[in-house]
């Protein structure tokens, strides 16, 4: 249909649409909304979603702008569409003048887009400007609000007020592995091994158990599964061999396997093996193996992808010179010519 050049109505456009930015093909996405005889709130709000979830901040700014200038009213769900590009492009300033923006047209915050400014906030690195303000947001943070300010500590190394955002997250969702684990790699990182081994030993007594990582990959309309160190795949041997041979080569141009956040409790070598066979790995050489040279691969993971793989992943995107798209629990990456489209922030 989108090969075809067919003008679209409203609602099958919308559901291509919607279809398409969840696939990861965004260029069809923008070729439905374009071709669409009338745009409804659905259709902006969909592609603002899906320039969201590819990291087009930019691009979403300019969709709000051009909605706003052919007269149309953006509801709260365009303003959080909006919010979470800009927050996933580090776009600071434009994102809280649009967070003030939503008094203009009368509409009232709710948990989501007060979530969304302190994601902004954190990837900005303004940690403390993020905490003061939760203290002065007029409804009562929820564990997610918590969460984002979690993930912004890992990032920026922030421990102390890592540890506070945590145990805030700890009393409103005692059993997500999530927040837990990023604890845990903040006390690791920061060579606090004893708090990290306490972290874990708080999850085994309160029954939190880790989400068990998987990748997958489509190919030929089959899809093929990996969880790591993953010998079960009829071509086991020839996809280990494929990524031996990558990880060789993407050291010689520059790539150290990045250990800080993982098993700290084994040494150098044994953790650099661990990592070695992560899923998202083992999808991308399977990936590599089955597809003509040049072509894109998409690889869709069930949580975030771990700092390691993200940075390997870049290192082969730019070895074997293709563009790799990678969806995790936060976004769509786009890996080409060694560097991601989240600019190193998820």
């Amino acid at each position: 249909m989108v090969k075809s050049g067919l003008k679209l109505i409203a609602f099958a456009g919308n559901t291509l649409l919607d279809m398409y930015g969840k696939a990861g093909s965004i260029e069809d996405a923008k070729k439905v909304f374009y071709r669409l005889v009338k745009k409804d709130i659905v259709s902006w709000n969909s592609m603002l979603t899906a320039y969201a979830q590819h990291g087009l901040g930019q691009e979403a700014v300019d969709l709000f702008e051009e909605m706003r200038g052919v007269g149309f009213q953006p509801n709260e769900i365009t303003f959080l569409c909006v919010l979470n590009a800009c927050s996933h492009a580090g776009l600071l300033d434009k994102g809280l003048y649009y967070f003030e923006l939503m008094r203009k047209y009368e509409l009232e915050p709710d948990i989501t887009h007060y979530v969304t400014i302190v994601d902004l906030l954190g990837r900005a690195g303004q940690l403390d400007r993020a905490q003061r303000f939760i203290r002065e947001m007029t409804i009562q943070p929820t564990a997610a609000i918590w969460k984002a300010l979690l993930a912004a500590c890992r990032m920026h190394k922030n421990m102390e007020l890592g540890a506070y955002a945590a145990e805030r997250v700890f009393e409103l969702d005692p059993h997500d592995s999530g927040p837990h684990m990023l604890l845990v790699n903040i006390y690791a990182s920061a060579g606090r091994l004893s708090d990290a081994a306490r972290v874990r030993r708080m999850m085994n007594e309160s029954g939190v158990k880790k989400e068990p990582a998987c990748s997958w990959v489509e190919i030929e309309n089959a899809v093929h599964v990996f969880v790591a160190n993953d010998d079960t795949h009829p071509q086991s041997e020839e996809i280990r061999k494929m990524w031996e041979k990558l990880r060789d080569e993407i050291k010689k141009i520059g790539y150290v396997p990045d250990t800080s956040h993982v098993l700290w409790f084994l040494d150098q070598e044994e953790r650099e093996e661990r990592l070695q066979y992560h899923s998202e790995k083992l999808a991308l050489a399977f990936a590599l193996l089955n597809t003509p040279p040049g072509n894109p691969i998409t690889i869709k993971k069930n949580i975030r992808v771990c700092g390691d793989c993200h940075t390997a992943v870049k290192f082969v995107s730019k070895l074997v010179n293709r563009e790799i798209i990678l969806r995790d629990t936060n976004r769509f990456h786009h890996f080409r010519g060694g560097s991601c489209s989240c600019r190193d922030y998820w």
